[in-house]
């Protein structure tokens, strides 16, 4: 079963299905002890999808 949940969160993790839990994740460790005043609050779910699809296909996509 251990085997069974390590794959399955390899091929969420190649996918980018859990992007936005990693996300909460780096936030958590990285951003939540700024104060609160400087702090910007993470971004809802639909936001960081769009924001990401927003990056990944806006732009030259390229090499010539």
């Amino acid at each position: 079963m251990k085997i069974l949940k390590n794959l399955w969160a390899r091929v969420r993790q190649l996918s980018g299905d859990d992007a936005y839990e990693r996300y909460l994740q780096h936030y958590a460790e990285h951003h939540q002890s700024c104060p609160k005043d400087e702090a910007e609050l993470p971004l809802s779910k639909e936001a960081f999808f769009k924001e990401w699809q927003d990056k990944k296909w806006t732009g030259v996509k390229r090499c010539c």
